[in-house]
């Protein structure tokens, strides 16, 4: 009889996190977009993991942990949504950006930034996850719990949005 591993057991938990924190820190900054809110849904996921070890069999943590981040982060937008409701009467959209004092490189990051944080979620996620990380669609199609089909035709639509907003740069 071969012996279950327990995620309980401290050398089986580090050895989950050291496989997945990395991979699942990019996941939740491509989904939110912020270091610090990214970091934090990691370390409550392993919080949530290391609290619930018995409940929660070796083979199933990877999953369970990027479905706890996926459902903090749902959460966080969630309550995001209520704030910018009671704030929305008297708020308006500035920023502080001053094109004419940045280099053309900049500027065409800062175009790029806004392009991509511009795509919804899901393509943002799935463009992400492919091209930082280099994952191939049947991994992202395995972490998102979509068919590859699926990745394979938000990724086509996160690139012609990005070809079509960026290419505007190059006409003016």
């Amino acid at each position: 009889m071969e012996k279950v591993e327990s995620v309980c057991e401290e050398n089986v938990f580090n050895g989950v996190y050291k496989t997945h924190a990395k991979a699942l820190y990019n996941f939740m900054y491509y989904k939110c977009g912020d270091v610090s809110k990214a970091e934090d849904f990691v370390q409550e996921s392993y919080i949530k993991l290391w609290n619930n070890c018995s409940k929660v069999v070796f083979e199933k943590a990877k999953s369970y942990l990027f479905t706890c981040a996926n459902n903090l982060f749902l959460n966080h937008v969630a309550h995001k949504k209520i704030v910018l409701r009671h704030q929305k009467a008297g708020a308006k959209h500035h920023t502080n950006e001053n094109p004419e004092f940045l280099l053309e490189e900049k500027e065409f990051m800062a175009k790029l930034q806004q392009t991509i944080s511009e795509l919804p979620e899901d393509q943002r996620t799935i463009f992400l996850l492919n091209r930082i990380d280099k994952k191939k669609y049947r991994e992202i199609a395995e972490i998102q719990g979509i068919a590859m089909k699926t990745v394979e035709k938000k990724m086509s639509l996160a690139l012609k949005y990005l070809e079509k907003n960026l290419d505007t740069i190059h006409k003016v």
